[in-house]
């Protein structure tokens, strides 16, 4: 077995994403797609004695027992006795705090990297209890594809897959904690609530435009308000050109999907002259490696 590996970790957007009641155990219960797109991070093992060591190319990022792909690693390491050390460079490609799940995707393609550097041999739906300890993304991180969480977000079912097409990601430079956004929403008659039914309808027909139609993210409701300019970069989306857009979980960054490659360009260069956001331009992905939401790449 190699000493090195590396995997690349893919980023989610959420094409509908409802809070149903907060439970007992503090986080809340909620029925979402997911979808995974091709923005990935790249996350390289290399053995070595001793203990678990992070760095980043970014330098804003914690690389201790906070940083996720660390705890994934510790976790691992903990419950299989493992003797083995291990470093995890991250080569971040995904924004931070962004509603992309870049914490989780990186988590994610560290349990599948250990699980194959450290000979470990188990299985997905392990790797996925495991993942569920870590974040509630993880698991949908781990499968990728087209799926409906539902629980905290780590119960899945897989989707039929959404057509291919193209995602213009735009993340304001705006900060937004998800544990300040989940505490302050209030279900309500004025909160818009997706029809996920009718959008799962829409994946069997393979209706893009349906699916784009029914994009509802109820957490709008709470981050909007607070940062206008998630609002103005929607509306700037849908005037450009987008079948649909939406902010992509707690937020902030806010996709626009469009059919054609030169679409999505031309919304990514009106956003980037009339807004300070981050674009960048993606697509969605219906397989990741073998099936699952990460990649091995390399070794």
């Amino acid at each position: 077995m190699s000493t090195v590996l590396t995997v690349k970790a893919y980023a989610k957007i959420n094409l509908a994403l409802d809070v149903i009641a907060k439970r007992p155990d503090g986080y809340h219960e909620v029925a979402m797609v997911m979808q995974t797109i091709d923005l990935a991070d790249s996350v390289r093992f290399k053995k070595q004695d001793g203990d678990i060591t992070v760095t980043a190319n970014i330098l804003a990022l914690a690389c201790d027992d906070s940083n996720l792909a660390y705890r994934a690693a510790a976790l691992l390491k903990g419950i299989y006795g493992v003797e083995q050390g291990v470093h995890i460079t991250l080569e971040k490609n995904i924004p931070m705090a962004a509603g992309l799940a870049g914490g989780s995707a990186d988590a994610a393609a560290v349990l599948v990297g250990l699980n194959c550097l450290w000979e470990l041999g188990l299985s997905l739906d392990k790797l996925c209890d495991l993942g569920a300890a870590l974040g509630s993304d993880v698991p949908f991180c781990l499968r990728g594809g087209t799926m409906l969480a539902e629980g905290r977000g780590e119960k899945l079912t897989a989707l039929p897959l959404l057509p291919e097409c193209f995602v213009v990601l735009a993340k304001p430079a705006v900060n937004v904690s998800t544990a300040w956004v989940y505490s302050n929403f209030r279900a309500g008659a004025a909160v818009d609530r997706p029809d996920i039914a009718a959008m799962i309808t829409c994946l069997e027909d393979s209706s893009l435009t349906g699916v784009a139609d029914r994009l509802c993210n109820a957490l709008e409701s709470v981050t909007i308000p607070e940062h206008p300019d998630i609002g103005k970069i929607k509306k700037y989306m849908c005037d450009y050109g987008a079948i649909g857009s939406l902010m992509s979980g707690s937020g902030p960054t806010v996709f626009g999907l469009t059919q054609q490659a030169d679409e999505a360009e031309f919304i990514a260069s009106k956003l980037r002259a009339l807004t300070d956001a981050e674009i960048i331009i993606a697509k969605t992905v219906s397989k990741v490696g073998d099936n699952v939401g990460t990649e091995i790449v390399a070794d």
